[in-house]
């Protein structure tokens, strides 16, 4: 029997850090357009929700996608992920679910689908975007993945993977049941540079803006 897949993405259109985040122009179209766009793409996806108290969010995004209305109350700068999710899982069921945030425009269809697929197949029960660092780390004052007094190569290191919150795909069971947005055997979907940028800051932005640039998207007339 073929699972349900619902994707899901929260918006409030205030933001804290960079104010209108969610709705800066970036290229021909507006900062949350891109992700959407994305999900749109992936034909395994039976829904593409948006999850947001303001239904004029809409206005900036691509025709296709569900208006899901979220309580005022979520918009509150100190409200946790767990509990935003939570309130969508009771309001739309699915047997499984893609989590996915606007920050990340750049991330690919191909990226999203080859983990989608990976959990699909059963061959992982959840997966999530990484982005790979082979390098030296450190972690509350000591190194993580090297000794001191043994120093690899670069290429010997060994590796350390870093949520990009791009997206995570998970089953229902596993959030009903252990609060969890990740499962017990996750697939690592790494991104390139590019892909795992996350737009939270004025800089990030800017720096948004330039890979725009550089590609020749044009930016929206005012």
């Amino acid at each position: 029997m073929k699972k349900k897949v619902v994707a899901f993405v929260p918006i409030k259109l205030n933001s804290q850090r960079l104010p209108n985040k969610n709705i800066l122009p970036l290229g021909e179209h507006y900062l949350s357009w891109y992700v959407f766009n994305t999900l749109l793409k992936i034909k395994n996806i039976d829904e593409v929700c948006v999850f947001c108290s303001d239904e004029k969010v809409m206005n900036y995004l691509p025709t296709g996608i569900k208006f899901i209305k979220r309580d005022l109350y979520f918009n509150g700068d100190f409200v946790k992920g767990n509990e935003i999710y939570e309130s969508f899982i009771e309001k739309v069921h699915s047997d499984i679910y893609i989590l996915a945030h606007t920050t990340s425009p750049f991330m690919t269809a191909t990226s999203l689908e080859n983990a989608l697929n990976k959990v699909l197949i059963g061959n992982y029960d959840s997966a999530l975007s990484v982005q790979k660092k082979q390098t030296f780390v450190w972690y509350q004052g000591h190194t993580l993945n090297y000794q001191t007094n043994d120093i690899p190569r670069t290429q010997d290191i060994q590796p350390v993977y870093i949520e990009t919150s791009g997206f995570y795909i998970f089953q229902k069971h596993h959030f009903t049941e252990h609060k969890r947005r990740i499962g017990f055997n996750p697939y690592l979907q790494e991104l390139d540079d590019i892909e795992a940028i996350d737009i939270d800051t004025k800089e990030d932005y800017e720096f948004a803006l330039k890979i725009m640039e550089v590609n020749n998207q044009l930016p929206i007339k005012s």
